[in-house]
């Protein structure tokens, strides 16, 4: 049986605190626990909501006419000091440049992916706080 929205990865150790892996059959990545080899596994939780963020915002762009040039997001995720340490706060820096690009239609794009569309993001314990930015560029 196919269910499409079954996903699978697998991690496969690489000594020390460092990880490889992926989905079947597809690219790999490095996981490091001390940040050397690869982001740490809470680094690249940022970069998998910053990233299902991205793609969200993106697509729609694209269809409310905006043509992007450039397009970045800077994750920070502030930690509780106490274990199991998780993250307590998200903020997300979107800094865009397009024609056709106005702070409505950002702000439409980036709200629509954190409140309804990201599926990492709402995946993510409700109590987190996440706060967004927008920095329209050139």
């Amino acid at each position: 049986m196919n269910d499409p929205n079954l996903r699978h990865g697998t991690l496969e150790w690489q000594g020390d605190l460092r990880f490889t892996g992926g989905g079947p059959n597809g690219p790999k990545i490095t996981l490091d626990g001390d940040g050397v080899a690869g982001p740490g596994p809470v680094v690249t939780l940022l970069l998998a909501a910053a990233g299902c963020s991205g793609a969200d915002v993106v697509g729609i762009l694209a269809k409310q006419q905006v043509t992007l040039r450039s397009f970045t997001i800077e994750v920070t995720g502030r930690r509780a000091e106490d274990y199991p340490k998780r993250i307590k706060e998200l903020t997300l820096i979107f800094r865009l440049a397009g024609d056709g690009l106005t702070e409505a239609k950002a702000r439409r794009a980036v709200d629509l992916s954190i409140e309804k569309y990201c599926s990492v993001m709402l995946s993510l314990n409700p109590d987190i706080p996440i706060r967004t930015e927008i920095v329209i560029e050139g």
